[in-house]
């Protein structure tokens, strides 16, 4: 399948919309995204909407608990709150639940924001577009 995007590559810092991958993490204590959340050091559930960014758009914090509009191929979208980074530089440590380090376009969602967008999450990375709400 095809997916077609209205705009393209934005580099590290979005002016508009984004194209990136969503894939899924598990916010919970003891799931795969590895320690607390960055933004608040805190673990969270999966039936919230939320998000870790890669490095270069989580921007050093700037994004933390801010919202952003996520909108997938099949049309449908969802606001979701950013309170990780999925780092780009790092991995393969404890901190890190032993993962690889993220592709720098990735937004990490939650089951929450992959069911609100009526995605389904066995098939692990899907393209998608976001931009700050």
């Amino acid at each position: 399948m095809t997916h077609r995007f209205l705009t393209s590559w934005c580099g590290c810092s979005p002016q508009s919309q984004c194209r990136a991958i969503l894939t899924n993490n598990d916010f919970s204590e003891g799931g795969d995204g590895g320690g607390a959340s960055s933004c608040d050091g805190k673990f969270h559930s999966n039936s919230e909407r939320i998000v870790a960014l890669s490095t270069g758009w989580f921007s050093g914090g700037s994004r933390c608990n801010k919202l952003i509009r996520i909108t997938a191929a099949n049309g449908r979208s969802t606001m979701a709150k950013v309170v990780d980074e999925c780092d780009s530089l790092h991995g393969c440590d404890a901190e890190d639940a032993f993962q690889p380090p993220c592709k720098n376009n990735i937004v990490d969602g939650s089951n929450a924001v992959w069911n609100a967008l009526g995605l389904n999450i066995d098939d692990g990375e899907v393209p998608v577009t976001w931009t700050m709400a």
